[in-house]
């Protein structure tokens, strides 16, 4: 049986659940400008202009505003229209780390829609908030929205047992 845990703004659901989040809190990366300038850099970079795509490997970071993404391989899907070279898509691999300032989400593999404004990590997932974290098989980020879903996967899959997975701060109360 698939479990599947919705969290608003990284973890504001459960986080407001034990009080730890106002009542309409927001993820930093809601409504990230996927529209924004992207600058990257590798150890190496092959174009395959026929494809539309590039692939980037080695150390391989990427900037947006303020949302990074780090990873060992990337592929850039792109098109070549009239307007100069637009990325439509972005696919992660090996050791993907998502970066804003307030949250990192981590996973094996991550694909980066910025038609769509979706970021989806796949294979052992984690989301992290100041040391508060939530753990399970895929996360997907809704750009527009700030709400974020794990999905716990089939058990036996990355180790989750096909539960999502969470550790939570709670503040320190005088008295």
């Amino acid at each position: 049986m698939k479990r599947t845990l919705p969290l608003i703004s990284g973890l504001a659901i459960l986080l407001g659940c034990v009080g730890l989040a106002s009542a309409e809190p927001t993820s930093a990366l809601k409504g990230h400008d996927s529209n924004a300038p992207v600058d990257v850099s590798a150890d190496r970079m092959e174009v395959q202009d026929r494809a539309d795509r590039a692939v980037m490997a080695g150390n391989v970071h990427v900037k947006q505003q303020e949302l990074t993404l780090d990873t060992a391989r990337l592929t850039i899907a792109y098109t070549n229209g009239s307007g100069g070279l637009k990325m439509q898509r972005l696919d992660a691999a090996g050791g993907v780390v998502v970066k804003s300032p307030t949250e990192t989400a981590r996973g094996a593999f991550g694909v980066y829609d910025l038609d769509r404004k979706l970021i989806t990590l796949v294979g052992g997932v984690e989301l992290q908030r100041e040391q508060s974290r939530i753990s399970g098989s895929r996360l997907v980020i809704d750009l527009t929205t700030g709400r974020a879903v794990v999905d716990g996967g089939a058990p036996g899959l990355d180790g989750s047992g096909g539960r999502v997975t969470g550790h939570f701060t709670v503040p320190q109360r005088k008295g």
